[in-house]
């Protein structure tokens, strides 16, 4: 147990609270894993939509139309939680309406499109006001030292969640086809499956992570404000937010990597099936080990940052991602394919881990729960981008999308050029200096 070393954690904090949120990550991946990734995006696309010309557009839209939602709403959810020392209970209500959606999804039914798209918009808003609010938890937890550290534990550890709701699913579809079921019978159990699941880990987390009181200006502005005004509460956000420019620079920088990422997440699967051949059984066995390389990257990584610099850490990554793209727009074998993802799996998990420890750093602590908010506000508006652009150079091109991915290269090397900028100290010092102030 020496590399969870307490020496990593803040005074007071227990090794039990870190993994009860770390739990946390364990159980909301089975959700982008088999609902957004490797099972139900192709169950979509294929029964749902019926196959039509449209309905890769239909899948992505309709996350769009979900990631908008998230916009909106979350900086408000972020300082209202910030506010009224309430990140816990807001985290339990997310979580337990992720975990009822997606059991609803287990009721869609070929043609039944109107459900199955309210459902994915429901359900994805509630795994997503749920990922801002645990990350808001990580600085209260993990010494500024050891961010990268405990995030990498937590981005490890929730790819090992993936994998087990994707492995739990895998094997009843193996066994499902062999009886000769089709995907309208098998479907639903792997989103039962996924809701079981999330909801069973989530309830470790609930019970052993802790609220702790509102910090400084939270804690003075408590009663103030409207929880409705989205957005005068977002302008004001990004207003506070304009003071910490290497906080901006990030958010800039995570619009464009993100972006590159939500566009593996919302269609590696329709890629490997359709661009490169692969079997919907094979794409769900490529899914499981690039969870397997996303858990590894995020481990390794989350030490290694820690030593080589956060900076430096998510540069490599992004570096790693570009050449994923490249080699995945080149590639006309599996076995190519199989190498681009192993590499996009490490840089999922170490880029993810480097991004969200560095906003820790960045954020000042009176106010977590509203720039990670911030955060997440940007990570929302990339899986707009990210997709939406890659299905409209596919329309452009006449479904080009090895033309599509390469452009994916393009995102990734913009958010190089926007992490250039950032300087950490002297972000962490601004940081120390508002909160001094107060």
């Amino acid at each position: 147990m020496a590399l969870f070393s307490s020496d990593a954690l803040n005074p007071g904090v227990q090794k039990r609270e870190v993994f009860g949120w770390a739990m946390y990550d364990f159980a909301n991946s089975g959700y982008t894993t088999v609902v957004l990734t490797a099972v139900f995006a192709a169950y979509f696309v294929g029964a749902v939509a019926g196959g039509a010309s449209w309905a890769t557009f239909a899948w992505t839209a309709s996350l769009a139309a979900s990631n908008a939602l998230v916009m909106l709403s979350i900086p408000v959810l972020g300082a209202w939680a910030d506010q009224h020392g309430a990140k816990k209970r807001l985290l339990m209500l997310s979580t337990l309406g992720c975990v009822l959606f997606t059991a609803g999804l287990g009721f869609v039914k070929p043609g039944a499109l109107a459900m199955a798209v309210i459902l994915i918009i429901l359900s994805n808003l509630c795994f997503s006001w749920g990922e801002s609010l645990i990350a808001a938890f990580l600085p209260e937890l993990a010494r500024p030292q050891a961010l990268g550290r405990v995030s990498g534990w937590g981005w490890s550890f929730g790819y090992l969640g993936g994998m087990l709701t994707l492995g739990l699913s895998l094997a009843y579809v193996l066994q499902a086809q062999a009886q000769g079921a089709p995907a309208s019978e098998f479907v639903p159990i792997t989103m039962w499956i996924t809701a079981a699941v999330f909801g069973a880990a989530a309830m470790v987390t609930l019970l052993l992570v802790h609220e702790r009181p509102p910090l400084g200006r939270a804690a003075q502005q408590r009663h103030r404000g409207s929880g409705l005004a989205s957005w005068h509460q977002l302008r004001q956000s990004l207003g506070r937010a304009t003071a910490f420019p290497d906080f901006m620079w990030l958010l800039g920088c995570a619009v464009a990597y993100q972006a590159g990422v939500a566009v593996t997440i919302a269609l590696a699967a329709i890629y490997a099936e359709q661009v490169i051949g692969f079997a919907p059984q094979e794409t769900m066995v490529l899914i499981f080990v690039l969870n397997i390389a996303a858990a590894a990257g995020a481990f390794v990584f989350g030490y290694g940052q820690d030593r080589i610099g956060h900076k430096l850490a998510l540069g490599l990554t992004l570096i790693g991602w570009t050449l994923t793209c490249v080699l995945a727009a080149v590639t006309t074998t599996k076995e190519g394919f199989w190498y681009a993802a192993a590499i996009a799996g490490v840089c999922m998990g170490a880029s993810q881990s480097a991004g969200r420890a560095m906003a820790g750093l960045l954020a000042p602590a009176s106010h977590l729960a509203e720039f990670y908010g911030l955060w997440t506000f940007a990570t929302r508006l990339a899986s707009i981008l990210g997709p939406l652009t890659y299905g409209l150079v596919t329309l452009v091109t006449g479904g080009n999308q090895r033309m599509a991915i390469l452009v994916t290269a393009v995102m990734f090397l913009l958010g190089l050029l926007l992490l250039y900028p950032v300087n950490l100290a002297r972000g962490q010092r601004n940081a120390q200096v508002f909160d001094g102030g107060q």
